[in-house]
C-alpha cells in the first residue's frame, strides 16, 4: 500500500517480499520462542515524506495490513469449506485441514489485535488518521507509551491468567 502511495522505502529495503527471513526481527523471535505467545517481525518501513497526504495515507497503508489478514482468513476458510465434505484419508490430509484451520483462527486474530488502537498497533495508525489535527496531535503523545502498555497488558494477562486482549479479539473471531 505504502509503495502504491508514493513511498518506496520497503521495495528499496527489500521488504516487499514472501521470504520470512527478511522480515526476522531477532528480539521478536526470541521473545516468541521463550513465551510461546507472543512475537513480532520487523516492521515495514514507511517514509511519510513520500506521501501527498500523510495522515490520510498512513491510515490507508495501516488499514493494508488487517485487510490482508481478513483475505487470508476468507481463502483459508474457502478451503477448509470446500474439503470439509471429503473424509481425511490419512493422518496427513486431517493434519493439513488442521492447519488451515488454525490459519483461519490466526488471521482472524491478528486482523482483531492489530485494530487495537494502542501504538505501535495498526489501529492507532487508523485512529490517528481519522481524529481531527488536533486530536490526532494529542493522541500521538502517547506514542512513547504504546508498546510498555502494550506489553503490561500482555504480560499481566500472562501472569494472572486475566487476558484482556482475549475479551476483545475472541468475539471477532
Amino acid at each position: 500500500m505504502a509503495t502504491r502511495l508514493g513511498d518506496p522505502t520497503a521495495r528499496l529495503l527489500g521488504r516487499l517480499t514472501l521470504n520470512p527471513l527478511a522480515h526476522l526481527d531477532l528480539t521478536g523471535t526470541i521473545v516468541f520462542a521463550l513465551t510461546q505467545r507472543i512475537g513480532w517481525a520487523k516492521p515495514v518501513p514507511v517514509d511519510v515524506r513520500y506521501l501527498r497526504h500523510p495522515r490520510r495515507d498512513m491510515m490507508w497503508i495501516a488499514f493494508a495490513g488487517p485487510v490482508s489478514n481478513v483475505i487470508l482468513a476468507f481463502v483459508f476458510g474457502m478451503v477448509l469449506r470446500l474439503a470439509a465434505p471429503i473424509p481425511a484419508q490419512s493422518v496427513s490430509t486431517a493434519l493439513l485441514l488442521y492447519m488451515v484451520e488454525g490459519s483461519v483462527l490466526v488471521n482472524l486474530g491478528l486482523a482483531a489485535f492489530n485494530l487495537i488502537p494502542i501504538f505501535p498497533l495498526d489501529g492507532s495508525r487508523i485512529l490517528t488518521g481519522l481524529l481531527s489535527p488536533a486530536w490526532a496531535e494529542r493522541y500521538s503523545r502517547f506514542e512513547v507509551a504504546g508498546p510498555y502498555l502494550l506489553l503490561g497488558i500482555i504480560v499481566l494477562g500472562m501472569a494472572t491468567g486475566f487476558n484482556l486482549f482475549g475479551y476483545v479479539i475472541s468475539p471477532v473471531v
